[in-house]
């Protein structure tokens, strides 16, 4: 289980022995059950995940309801960009919609570990580029797609989430009330 972090940085850059060895004795891996928050909006948030293994709901509370903003899973990270300079106040909760395994990122350490091994400094920044590229992804689908065509990406990319959550929260995700998310599905179907 504890080498899946390893195993996903071997994707990014070949480690040595020593590099992967030093990486998971500094690993702090916490596990979470189904219903258990990584963070609540309001809280000063300063680490980042990595979701070894479960599945987190990011969402905000706009006018008493929540409103879903992302779903994390296995080899997915969570990262605050704002906290990135230091404490941050959330603006978002996570949390866990399934038993989760994470690997909690804290900056102090990514500092130290950077000042001995340059090259994982040089692949932080690949992971914040690529996390940031999705991210920017997914705020413009959601800024110039239609209900439909967000159902339909998701379901493209991500189809496990439909198994994983219930569908109020997709319905929450993809910006409409759960009787219309009925409609869009009915509509798809009879297409086929």
């Amino acid at each position: 289980m504890d080498n899946r972090l390893i195993n996903y940085l071997q994707k990014i850059t070949n480690l040595t022995s020593d590099e992967s060895q030093i990486l998971s004795k500094s690993m702090v891996v916490s596990h979470k059950k189904k219903g258990s928050y990584l963070i609540k909006e309001g809280q000063y948030e300063n680490d980042s995940f990595f979701i070894m293994e479960g599945l987190v709901r990011q969402f905000k509370i706009v006018d008493g309801n929540e409103v879903t903003t992302n779903f994390f899973t296995e080899e997915q990270w969570i990262i605050n960009f704002e906290s990135i300079e230091g404490k941050s106040i959330s603006k978002y909760n996570l949390l866990c919609e399934e038993d989760t395994i994470v690997v909690v990122g804290d900056e102090d350490k990514a500092v130290n570990l950077f000042k001995q091994f340059p090259k994982f400094e040089r692949v932080s920044r690949q992971i914040m580029e690529t996390v940031f590229k999705k991210q920017q992804e997914q705020m413009v689908s959601h800024l110039t797609d239609k209900p439909e065509k967000r159902y339909l990406n998701l379901l493209a990319a991500r189809p496990d989430i439909f198994q994983r959550v219930a569908q109020y929260h997709v319905a929450s995700y993809i910006g409409v009330k759960p009787e219309s998310l009925s409609r869009i599905r009915k509509k798809l179907a009879q297409q086929r």
